[in-house]
This record gives C-alpha cells, structure tokens and sequence, in this order.
C-alpha cells in the first residue's frame, strides 16, 4: 500500500470490503480470507499472493 500511495479507506472502497476487516488483514488477526477477497487485492496492489501471505503453523 505505501509503495503505491494508498491509503487502507481507498483500497477497501477499491475492493469492495469494510475498512474494519482490511485493517484486520493488514495485521494479520483474520482468521479467514475469501480467495475473491485475495484476488482483489493482488489486482489492486499489481502483485502473487505470496507477497500478502506468510505460513504459519497453528500454535
């Protein structure tokens, strides 16, 4: 987002999802993410899933 100037109200008017559960991906505290929702943002953001995602084991 930063590197394209984007604030998170326009990208979630962008994609078409509330500012709340943008923000809640952008920390990494959702539990779910819709594959449409994924591919929004890497239409948005011009990039792979593998830049938005990290694995990590349920702990």
């Amino acid at each position: 987002m930063a590197e394209r100037n984007l604030k998170l109200r326009e990208l979630a008017q962008r994609i078409g999802i509330d500012e709340v559960n943008l923000s809640k991906i952008k920390t990494g505290k959702l539990k779910a993410l819709r594959l449409s929702t994924l591919n929004a943002l890497c239409r948005e953001l011009e990039c792979q899933p593998s830049d938005l995602l990290i694995y990590r084991p349920d702990e």
